[in-house]
């Protein structure tokens, strides 16, 4: 649309300003102040041009936003009212920030000559988000209205993504002007920062520590996923024979059967992971931010060795550990310069980490993941591996406990294919993501591991599941306790269980899932294992698996609080040993059943 003598309102130029940025879905909840906005686009959905999808609480629209940009790359697009519609997205917000999750949070506002009187349903959202945020505006004339949109999706894209929150008070969306759009794109921001490029003269000095090291690894973080690295990430590692460990957010980035993969690394990580780095000689770090859950004790982490570390946001480098080369840039742009220089002197690198790969290799037979098989229960490990088994590119959303940490174990997932709360850690996150991540790949299996008590904390978008026929796949695994809350009490705080039992007035869950006409079953012995998830995946529709597991199963290896990576808890050794001249290709190598 050119610039014309026809007056439209801010709403209208809002809602074209989205469907302009090829904006197809909008998760979000109606209310007082944002009604002119959902006058508009009533009209436009009417004409096929974008579709609303309706939650059930704002911190659920923002999750199910959250969820399809991360399953796509593309801007999730979020509407709530003032008031209690803007506060209720708090959690979300933040948790995108976090995690680098680009989100566009539209919210209602009073009028403008309301603003600042205590008005009803008046919150000074702009304020309360200000440190979760990466930018946010007040619409304070319609005319900026275009510019506005345009900017916010530049701004929530552009380098490390992340959330932008602009709030509209309800008399600009029904103010009239004269419509002068700004095409996506074409938008000038003073002052905002362009994307670093790889500097040339650090290129040589990676390559040669590289050639250098006879004991590199690996450490990959979720920028490396939002970079969209995975192809450059694979083709250095097979080119040097370097070793990977990925962080929760850098799961995907590489098949976890392959033979240089060590799975997570950190608090949960794996036994040979964490014994890698705290052995290693160079690390390199790629889009990863040295986060407390990753490292343990700081000062102990990867403490032999030289690091490199590459990232796009120059507020990471050096914030946690000062690393001896550094690089502010784009991840796969990055990797694709140090590729290029390394085969113009290939001479330089010979078979220097067949050791350090053998030593590894004896790592992951001795020190395997482990499949408790108990006569009497259900482990959650079998449920989880078993879902590995039976499924092939699917998408993954995680609540956040001791699921989370099992799934991040035991399943392997493509890139951009895992959706978990990692930074902040939301309770609740993963039904409404996997809404999200249902709407963006209509035609894809999507899974939500969640436990029995992070579900409760939004279990309304039932209705939004079954409303709009999304098949997803819900595991819910019961323990009947906030299992991780649980297993701290036990290891740290004497077993004083405060608060942490959930079996008293927990739902049944078969009974909510039929109250929200969605099939379910429960499961709780093993023999039953594929015969469930068989009807499960068969099911043309939502289903739900009540999966009834053993109570105190703790999860292991653990790094406790202000231990080092290679001090881990329940790491069991086993005795035989074989040197290899390449590391297994075998999943059977890394999860043992007991």
């Amino acid at each position: 649309m050119t610039k014309t003598t026809n007056q439209v309102t801010g709403s209208f130029a809002l809602i074209d300003s989205l469907v302009k940025h090829k904006v197809k879905y909008i998760f979000g909840y109606p209310g007082g102040a944002i009604l002119p906005i959902y006058d508009e686009l009533y009209r436009w959905e009417q004409e096929g041009k974008i579709k609303h999808i309706l939650a059930r609480h704002e911190q659920a629209a923002a999750h199910s936003a959250d969820g399809y940009a991360r399953s796509t790359g593309k801007v999730g697009v979020c509407f709530a009212t003032s008031g209690p519609g803007a506060t209720n997205l708090v959690s979300g917000i933040a948790t995108a920030q976090m995690d680098s999750v680009p989100l566009l949070l539209i919210t209602g506002q009073v009028s403008r000559s309301f603003i600042g009187t205590d008005a009803f349903q008046e919150v000074d959202i702009f304020g309360i988000t200000l440190p979760i945020v990466k930018h946010s505006y007040v619409v304070r004339d319609p005319m900026h209205m275009s510019r506005i949109i345009a900017e916010a999706f530049y701004i929530a894209q552009h380098g490390r993504p992340g959330p932008v929150l602009v709030d509209i008070p309800k008399d600009v969306g029904l103010e009239k002007f004269i419509y002068d759009p700004v095409q996506p794109g074409k938008c000038i921001i003073p002052g905002c920062r362009t994307v670093y490029s790889s500097k040339a003269k650090q290129i040589p000095k990676i390559v040669k520590l590289i050639s250098q090291s006879s004991q590199p690894l690996l450490y990959v973080g979720g920028g490396s996923i939002i970079s969209g690295a995975h192809e450059e990430l694979k083709e250095l590692a097979v080119m040097c024979q370097i070793p990977i460990t990925t962080t929760l957010m850098g799961k995907g980035i590489i098949d976890e059967n392959h033979p240089l993969c060590l799975g997570m690394l950190g608090m949960h990580g794996t036994a040979y992971a964490n014994f890698a780095v705290s052995e290693c000689d160079l690390l390199i770090a790629l889009g990863a931010r040295f986060d407390d859950r990753v490292t343990g004790k700081l000062d102990e982490f990867a403490c032999n060795a030289q690091v490199i570390h590459i990232d796009i946001d120059p507020a990471e480098v050096g914030k946690n550990r000062i690393p001896h080369v550094a690089i502010v840039g784009d991840i796969k742009e990055t990797l694709h310069n140090i590729i290029h220089h390394i085969k113009k002197n290939a001479d330089l690198f010979i078979e220097q980490t067949r050791s350090w790969k053998e030593r590894i290799c004896n790592w992951k037979i001795q020190y395997p993941l482990l499949i408790p098989k108990k006569k009497n229960s259900l482990s959650p490990q079998e449920i989880i591996f078993s879902l590995n088994s039976n499924t092939s590119g699917a998408y993954f959303t995680t609540d956040v406990g001791q699921h989370q940490m099992w799934a991040a174990q035991f399943l392997n997932v493509l890139p951009r294919h895992w959706l978990s709360s990692a930074g902040l850690g939301t309770m609740g996150y993963g039904l409404p993501a996997a809404i999200g991540a249902q709407v963006a790949h209509p035609d894809s299996m999507v899974i939500c591991i969640s436990g029995d008590a992070s579900f409760q904390m939004n279990l309304q978008e039932l209705a939004t599941i079954s409303q709009y026929n999304l098949p997803i796949k819900i595991i819910i695994i019961n323990n009947k306790w906030q299992g991780m809350v649980r297993q701290w009490q036990q290891a740290f705080y004497g077993q004083r269980y405060s608060h942490s039992n959930m079996e008293c007035g927990s739902p049944n869950f078969q009974v909510l899932a039929s109250a929200f006409g969605i099939d379910s079953q429960i499961l709780d012995n093993r023999d039953s294992i594929d015969h469930v998830l068989k009807t499960c995946f068969e099911t043309k529709g939502p289903f739900l698996i009540d999966c009834q597991v053993t109570e105190d199963e703790n999860c292991y290896p653990m790094v406790a609080p202000g231990k080092s990576n290679s001090q881990m808890i329940g790491v069991y050794k086993q005795t035989r040993t074989f040197n290899v001249n390449m590391m297994p290709t075998e999943d059977k190598l890394t999860r043992k059943i007991n």
